[in-house]
C-alpha cells in the first residue's frame, strides 16, 4: 500500500529565500540549501524546516535532525552544528509564514471529489454560478442562489434560494446556508448550518408560541467558521459576523446577534440572541452568553465562563458568573484558603500519648 499524501506543496524554498520571506539573519554556508517541508524539533528530517522559540524544548533541539531551524539568537546556541539556524524574533510566527507559503493549498478546503466545474450536482435552473466554479456531486443549489468565481460547494452541501457566496470562498461538505449573504474569500467547514431559524417563542401555560424569523445571516469578508457551528438567522434584524472573525468548531451563534471584526470564538462557546460583540474581542471555549448582553471591543472571557452581565471594552474577565478576572482570581484564592482552613479544623485533636 502506497503513503498517502494529504496535503500538495506547492514548491521547495532555499535557505536564502526562507530568509528573505521571514527577514531571518542566516548563519550557514550553504544559503541554496533545499527545504521542502515543515515539521516539529523531534520530527524533522534534513529536508524540513523546524522552529525553536522555547527554552524547555532545548533537548530537542540539541537532537533534532532539521535541516534548519527558525529560532531566537538566545537559543541558538542549543542547536547541532549540522542545523542551519535562522535567527528571528518570532520564530513560530516566521515558521507559519513559511508554510503558507509551502502549502498555500492548506489555507482553504478543496473539493473533495478533485472536480473541477460542476460535478452530478443539483443546480436550479434560475441559480447563478460565475465561471469557475466548483460544485462536488450530490450538491443542492436553490433558485435564484448566486456564487462568484473561484468558489467550490463540497459534496451534499445544500444553499437556499437567494443565498448570495462571494468569490474564493470554501462550503464543506454537508452545510446548509440559507437566508444568507455571504462575503469573498470565507470559508464555512463541513457540517455548518447557517441562516436557519432562531430559537424564539412567547411561553405561557397554553404552550409555546413560535416567534416569526425574518432576519437573514449576513457574514463579511474573510470569516472562517469551523465544522458543525450554527449560526441562526435574525428574527427582526440580521444576524451579522464581521470581517476577519475566526469560529471554531460547535459554536452557537443565536439570533440578531452582532459579532465584530477579528473576533475569536472558540470551540463550544454558546451566544444568546441580540448579543453584541465588539471587534477583536476573544471568547475562550465552553463560554456560555447570556441574551441581549454587549461584550465591549478587545474584551477576553477566559473557557467555560458565564457571561451574565455587560463587559467593558478590554477587559479580562472569568469565572461563573463571570467577572473581573482579578476579582475571580482573589475569590478562588479566598476560597481555596478557606476550604483548607475548614478541613484542618475538622481534624480530630490528639491524644495523649498518641505517635506523633
Amino acid at each position: 500500500m502506497s503513503e498517502p499524501i494529504s496535503v500538495t506543496r506547492e514548491r521547495a524554498l532555499t535557505l536564502e529565500q526562507v530568509a528573505k520571506l521571514t527577514g531571518a539573519e542566516l548563519s550557514t554556508t550553504a544559503p541554496k540549501r533545499s527545504i521542502s517541508n515543515i515539521a516539529s524539533l523531534d520530527a524533522a528530517a534534513p529536508s524540513d524546516l523546524a522552529f525553536f522559540d522555547k527554552e524547555q524544548f532545548s533537548a530537542q533541539a540539541m537532537k533534532t535532525y532539521a535541516g534548519a531551524c527558525l529560532t531566537t539568537k538566545a537559543l541558538a546556541v542549543h542547536l547541532p552544528a549540522r542545523v542551519a539556524a535562522l535567527i528571528v524574533r518570532e520564530p513560530y510566527r516566521a515558521f507559519v509564514t513559511v508554510g503558507r507559503e509551502l502549502y498555500p493549498l492548506a489555507l482553504r478546503p478543496s473539493s473533495l471529489y478533485e472536480a473541477v466545474g460542476v460535478k452530478d450536482a443539483y443546480v436550479h435552473t434560475q441559480a447563478r454560478l460565475e465561471n469557475s466554479v466548483t460544485v462536488d456531486p450530490g450538491a443542492v443549489i436553490g433558485p435564484r442562489a448566486e456564487i462568484g468565481s473561484g468558489s467550490i460547494v463540497g459534496a451534499n452541501a445544500v444553499i437556499g434560494p437567494e443565498v448570495r457566496i462571494g468569490r474564493d470562498c470554501s462550503i464543506g461538505a454537508g452545510a446548509v446556508i440559507s437566508n444568507a449573504l455571504i462575503g469573498d474569500r470565507v470559508i464555512v467547514h463541513p457540517g455548518c448550518k447557517i441562516g436557519q431559524d432562531g430559537f424564539g417563542y412567547i411561553m405561557d401555560g397554553k404552550g409555546h408560541m413560535k416567534i416569526p424569523q425574518i432576519g437573514r445571516v449576513i457574514i463579511q469578508d474573510d470569516v472562517e467558521i469551523g465544522a458543525g457551528t450554527t449560526i441562526d438567522r435574525g428574527a427582526i434584524r440580521d444576524t451579522v459576523i464581521g470581517e476577519g472573525t475566526k469560529i471554531d468548531n460547535l459554536v452557537q451563534v443565536g439570533h440578531n446577534v452582532q459579532v465584530g471584526r477579528h473576533c475569536i470564538l472558540v470551540s463550544q462557546t454558546g451566544i444568546s440572541g441580540s448579543v453584541t460583540i465588539g471587534d477583536y474581542a476573544m471568547l475562550g471555549g465552553q463560554v456560555g452568553v447570556a441574551d441581549h448582553l454587549d461584550i465591549g471591543e478587545r474584551a477576553m472571557v477566559a473557557a467555560k465562563s458565564g457571561v451574565m452581565s455587560d463587559i467593558p471594552a478590554g477587559q479580562r474577565w472569568a469565572g461563573y458568573p463571570a467577572r473581573p478576572r482579578i476579582e475571580w482570581l482573589r475569590k478562588e484564592a479566598t476560597m481555596h484558603r478557606l476550604s483548607k482552613q475548614n478541613a484542618g479544623a475538622g481534624k480530630p485533636a490528639a491524644k495523649h500519648g498518641d505517635a506523633e
